[in-house]
């Protein structure tokens, strides 16, 4: 594999993204850049980035959408990954996540899903079943493929030369992970591995205000890129192009 680089955005979240990075620096396979967007925080994000010794970019333009794809444009290694602030991956996530690229090619984005803490066994229930599974099993029903989770996802430099002017930057309704995934061109995948997982905050699920503010964000998402392309037309592009692939493939073998 070529290098990879961890891409954190980061908004006042200097506790969480220290212990984030502590885990970035026990990775069994160390990541060749750590790449931080301090999105407009007024905290200690800078001094964490400066203990442990890894980049930090300053983006005023407050919204994930803002901070995840100008750490996409900063960033110096050949394939991109992406964990939250409040992300705690295991010492194997990246190995395995290269394993997977690697296994994938390059025009196959690799996710998987988030393991809740923080929070009381009920709500971490409700997380990783009914939200991320629910989440997963919808999103695959739209979009033809595995949606990506943003706490946790990989994919090489060369489908994020292709896809930084389609997505939309600015908006802090947007989610960047839904907006990236719906914009993937046909041709290009996405993989779901359920065992490449991290640890993730559950503190969105404390209040229904904080789930119902990730639901309002994904129907501000969703209005957006129907607007730039209608669904039906998209799968319907998605169609036709792994049809062409088959028969490729099919004349390939004969």
């Amino acid at each position: 594999m070529s290098t990879i680089t961890v891409v954190i955005p980061s908004h006042n979240d200097a506790v969480m993204l220290a212990a984030c990075l502590r885990a970035l620096s026990r990775q069994t396979r160390p990541p060749d850049e750590v790449l931080v967007v301090d999105n407009g925080s007024t905290d200690a994000t800078e001094d964490v980035c400066r203990a442990a010794g890894v980049r930090r970019v300053y983006e005023n333009e407050i919204g994930v959408a803002s901070a995840t794809f100008r750490g996409f444009d900063e960033a110096r290694g050949d394939w991109l990954a992406r964990l939250d602030a409040d992300s705690v991956p295991p010492p194997h996530w990246l190995a395995r996540l290269e394993a997977d690229l690697a296994a994938a090619g390059k025009d196959t984005a690799v996710t998987g899903p988030g393991e809740f803490y923080g929070s009381g066994p009920v709500i971490r229930w409700i997380a990783e079943t009914l939200y991320i599974g629910g989440y997963r099993w919808s999103m695959t029903l739209l979009l033809g493929h595995p949606p990506l989770f943003g706490s946790n996802f990989g994919f090489h430099r060369s489908m994020w030369n292709r896809l930084r002017d389609r997505v939309h930057r600015g908006d802090p309704r947007i989610h960047d992970d839904l907006d990236l995934c719906y914009q993937l061109r046909p041709g290009m995948r996405v993989h779901w591995d359920p065992d490449l997982r991290v640890g993730v905050s559950a503190r969105p699920f404390d209040t229904w205000r904080g789930l119902g503010r990730r639901v309002a964000m994904a129907y501000d998402t969703f209005k957006v890129d129907f607007e730039q392309e209608p669904p039906c037309r998209r799968r319907r592009e998605r169609g036709r192009s792994l049809r062409r692939l088959n028969r490729t493939g099919a004349k390939d073998r004969g």
